[in-house]
């Protein structure tokens, strides 16, 4: 006989899934490995960013909502100026890396969080305005599937995605 879940494990899978597994979206990872380096500071005519601006908003924003959501100390930056990198080219590749594996270790870090069963995703974060884990951690999904999806125009606007 299958085992069943319990409707807290069941949502925590889900949400795991949202923020991990392909689906229905392009994940991340398919988008950002092998992104050739001459194309992460060109803007494509007509399109107001750069996929380097786009990985460091991505990176920049999820971090601001991973910490908000586990500790009450946290300073957001300032919006929006604050969730935007300066330059429309990474400094170095260095730079780049950076940001792609920051991006990865805060995506891991929130899925830590909604797999910590002492974690009451339904409650009101205590230092929030009504936000819960739940809540934030869809907003990360919702997000970086938005974002991922202009990293993916990009690449073929710069003829730079394959197929």
């Amino acid at each position: 006989m299958p085992q069943t879940l319990s409707h807290d494990s069941s949502l925590r899978e889900h949400l795991v899934s949202l923020l991990s597994a392909k689906n229905a979206h392009v994940m991340f990872d398919e988008v950002i490995n092998d992104f050739p380096v001459e194309a992460r500071g060109v803007k494509p005519q007509d399109l107001p960013y750069t996929a380097w601006q786009i990985v460091e908003h991505l990176r920049i924003a999820q971090w601001d909502i991973l910490e908000f959501s586990r500790d009450a100390n946290h300073v957001s930056p300032d919006f929006p100026s604050g969730y935007w990198p300066e330059t429309d080219s990474p400094p170095d590749d260095a730079a780049w890396d950076r940001s792609v594996a920051a991006f990865r270790r805060d995506l891991q870090e929130m899925e830590n969080l909604v797999r910590d069963p002492a974690i009451d995703l339904h409650a009101p974060i205590p230092h929030g305005e009504g936000q819960t884990v739940l809540r934030e951690v869809m907003l990360v999904a919702d997000h970086n599937a938005y974002h991922v999806g202009q990293l993916v125009l990009i690449r073929r606007l710069l003829k730079a995605w394959p197929g």
